[in-house]
């Protein structure tokens, strides 16, 4: 299944922006991912010589290891539960600073096939963190649960290559 993701439409061209972009400025980027369960960490590793660029990642599939193992409050996940843009705004910091990276990615929705907890399938959040700057972007996707998987992974991909971009133009 991570190879399908990695052939998927524009994962390829996304993680090789990203790791090209951390690689020419001398930075890291570490994981923290819920629905794509290690997906992202998977196609990053892919890529020749990510070692230089990619400290690491965890899978924060449960919502209390979101506090536990990324840093989430768990005030905030009470308040506002595992799918939501602040969640992922503090996964992707969260992770940033637990593992010692400059920037870090969050993905965090619902893959589906069905509703959680009043949050519709297809909903999904993906985030970038670095030591100035956070962004969310929320996804509404259609399709199964594979697809839904699969454009979380480049979407929060693309959003850490426009934040590195961005940061260090």
């Amino acid at each position: 299944m991570v190879e399908a993701a990695v052939s998927g439409d524009g994962v390829q061209s996304a993680v090789e922006r990203l790791v090209g972009l951390l690689g020419e400025r001398g930075v890291t980027v570490a994981t923290a991912e819920s629905l794509t369960g290690g997906m992202v960490g998977a196609v990053l590793t892919g890529v020749p010589g990510v070692s230089a660029v990619y400290r690491g990642g965890v899978v924060v599939y449960a919502t209390d290891l979101k506090a536990k193992l990324a840093g989430v409050p768990e005030e905030l996940l009470a308040a506002v539960g595992p799918v939501h843009p602040d969640t992922a705004a503090a996964l992707a910091t969260g992770v940033r600073v637990r593992l010692g990276a400059d920037y870090g990615l969050a993905t965090t929705g619902v893959a589906g096939p069905d509703p959680q907890a009043g949050v519709s399938a297809g909903t999904v959040y993906v985030a970038a963190a670095g030591a100035g700057n956070v962004q969310v972007r929320k996804l509404q996707l259609n399709g199964d649960r594979e697809t839904i998987r699969q454009a979380s992974v480049r979407a929060v991909l693309e959003l850490g290559a426009a934040l590195v971009a961005e940061e260090l133009d």
